[in-house]
């Protein structure tokens, strides 16, 4: 096996009349579905031995949000409504961004020819499916909902009206003085008050009723239980006790992201996101299929959701005892396609025969690092170096590249006023970081950054230094692979079960490049006894970090360190060359279209253009584009796949 150095492949078209034809069309479609090949839909939590990491970057033209649980319908709106823009324009501000070079990645495995294609050309190219700690893939195959005596009739959902729900929701929500609400009951009968009741009490958790005469008329009053501890804690009493206390369902979703999905089931069932529990985030620019367990909301309540929510599908549903953990899951089953593809059939079978046999580098994909001019490394090497003020700085400061306008305004403000109030007043997306951290800087003033940065949620916070330790694991993999080759050699790491142990001269025979670890830096790892031990001490001396004091004065900033495995081979490991015509239509089925009865999609057997379709599945913390990448041997970055794809658009 030898590796490769890694060379930009042109994704440019040969130009001819049917191109031609169909470049107004395309033009039409978001540049955000065709430039994320940065962004993996798969575990995005990165599950190393310190604690996880549930939020990693995905969006093209935001640093990072923050999901506080009661978010502003205003924030909402927004962040939905503000769209992508010209393909041209959006390429030009991400001249900006990172290539992956610039965070280490810069190694292939593979000796074939590298080849063009397209990722993500629609989202729904991108195609994710979790899998349990059982080995049990997750699908959408099911509607229907487990019924039992307890549950309430159908009528419980249609008997409020939208004003009704409005009231009950700000009373449920402490959002206003009332301290009740009072609904007629129009056609009066015992029935009607019943489901009237039942309707209140389990759409607005917390909140209990009475039946009242009020001059000659019939009023159901709903008020506060036990003010916000009823709000915070769902109703105990009014779950059956022979009835599991969480309720385990698949979540469908198209283009949401897996915080943004919890975020908005939490808004319709008027709940708080923390009553939640998932395996693993998923990423926004695809089609993912998960398990999600909530508390003490009912399937029959769930499925409802099916009815008013677009790009969301909920199913197999089923009652358990227990919620579910982070990271308790085996990886995830990618489905993949790449469009518009260059490489000759002799290529394609190269590449991925490599791929199945040899696997790819296990670096750090390109989302690890955020998508602007300041990567995220950058804040986390700061907090790590102690200095509070460079990372006030690195947030806040102006930056070039694409970003939206309000925050623009903002940081504009912030470096000509230094004043975090009158920079607050240009952002009315307040749950961003840049909004926590400047609302920290008001309560807590300039001279405290520390109590300040506090304020932003500690697994945002704890990304900037997590991204740090995969900066400096990327670099020093290069450097392995670049020193030493395809091969164990003595002085590496390797794992027995749990431990981290040296490969010795006598044994190194018994080892393969798949055995290899490498550690992320921290206070509770040793590091390899050849060259690349020292390149470690080396580049954090170069970064004011002493190797040896990787323990921090905030506990939270303390590194203890991890082992990562330098080459991954993905398994279950398929593909298809298919031909087409039009950009527009899918090349496979999902989940929900065999259960809407949707047929395959009929392909020519001589198109215009040809795509790669691919399955592999990857274990918890590793990255489809990287497996993508060894595939094409191009750069994944968003800076380099929106340049392509925009002159691929002219």
């Amino acid at each position: 096996m030898e590796t490769v150095e890694m060379n930009s492949v042109s994704l440019k078209r040969p130009h001819s009349e049917e191109n031609v034809a169909n470049a107004d069309e395309i033009k039409r479609q978001k540049i955000s579905e065709k430039s994320n090949i940065g962004n993996d839909s798969g575990q995005s939590v990165e599950t190393i031995t310190e604690q996880p990491d549930k939020s990693l970057l995905e969006d093209t033209k935001n640093e990072i949000v923050a999901h506080e649980e009661n978010e502003e319908q205003e924030d909402e709106e927004l962040e939905d409504s503000d769209e992508d823009g010209d393909p041209e324009s959006f390429a030009d501000m991400m001249k900006h961004g990172l290539t992956e070079s610039d965070v280490g990645i810069t190694k292939f495995v593979s000796s074939h020819k590298g080849f063009s294609g397209i990722l993500k050309e629609r989202y729904s190219d991108f195609v994710v499916h979790e899998i349990g700690k059982d080995g049990r893939v997750s699908h959408l195959d099911d509607f229907s909902v487990p019924v039992d005596d307890e549950d309430p009739s159908e009528e419980t959902f249609t008997v409020l009206s939208d004003e009704d729900k409005q009231r009950l929701e700000e009373l449920q929500l402490l959002k206003n003085k009332e301290t009740s609400v009072a609904i007629e009951v129009i056609e009066d009968t015992k029935e009607k008050r019943t489901v009237i009741h039942q309707a209140v009490k389990s759409l607005f958790p917390g909140l209990e009723t009475k039946t009242e005469d009020r001059d000659g008329k019939k009023y159901i009053i709903a008020y506060h239980a036990a003010g916000k501890k009823a709000l915070a804690n769902p109703r105990k009493h009014s779950w059956p006790k022979s009835r599991g206390s969480y309720c385990h369902f698949v979540l469908y979703k198209e283009n949401k992201d897996t915080m943004d999905a919890i975020n908005v089931l939490s808004k319709f069932l008027r709940v708080k996101p923390n009553i939640f529990s998932y395996m693993g985030t998923k990423d926004k620019r695809a089609i993912t299929v998960q398990e999600i367990a909530v508390l003490r909301i009912t399937a029959q309540r769930l499925a409802h959701l099916n009815k008013c929510l677009m790009n969301f599908k909920l199913g197999n549903f089923s009652y358990k005892n227990h919620p579910l953990k982070l990271g308790e899951l085996q990886g995830n089953h990618f489905t993949v396609v790449l469009r518009n593809i260059t490489g000759t059939d002799d290529q394609i079978e190269q590449a991925m025969h490599s791929l199945r046999e040899i696997g790819f580098i296990n670096y750090y994909g390109m989302q690890r690092f955020g998508t602007t001019a300041v990567p995220t490394y950058q804040i986390g090497r700061a907090i790590l170096q102690n200095n509070w003020n460079e990372v006030m700085d690195l947030i806040l400061k102006p930056r070039p590249g694409a970003e939206k306008g309000y925050l623009v305004k903002c940081r504009e403000e912030w470096a000509k006023t230094k004043d975090p109030a009158a920079a607050l007043k240009k952002l009315p997306v307040k749950r961003c970081v840049e909004g926590q951290l400047l609302r920290g800087l008001l309560k807590y003033g300039m001279k405290n950054i520390i109590s300040a940065f506090g304020i932003i949620p500690r697994n945002n916070r704890l990304m900037y230094i997590h991204s740090y330790q995969s900066y400096v694991w990327n670099n020093m993999v290069s450097k392995r692979i670049e020193e030493y080759g395809l091969r164990a050699v003595p002085g590496d790491l390797t794992l027995k079960g749990a431990t981290a142990v040296h490969i010795e001269e006598g044994d190194v025979d018994n080892y393969t490049i798949h055995d290899v670890v490498m550690p992320l830096p921290g206070f509770d790892v040793i590091y390899p006894k050849h060259k690349i031990g020292e390149a470690y001490k080396e580049m954090l001396v170069a970064d004011n970090l002493d190797i040896n004091n990787m323990r921090h004065k905030i506990r939270d900033y303390s590194l203890s360190g991890a082992y990562r495995k330098i080459i991954i081979r993905p398994q279950n490991v398929n593909w298809e060359v298919v031909a087409y015509d039009d950009p527009r239509i899918p090349l496979f089925t999902t989940d929900l279209d065999k259960l809407e009865g949707k047929p395959l999609p009929v392909l020519p057997t001589d198109g215009k253009f040809r795509a790669l379709k691919m399955e592999f599945s990857l274990p918890p913390s590793t990255y489809a584009t990287m497996a993508i990448r060894e595939v094409l041997k191009m750069d994944t970055s968003i800076k380099n796949q929106t340049q392509l794809n925009t002159t691929w658009l002219r």
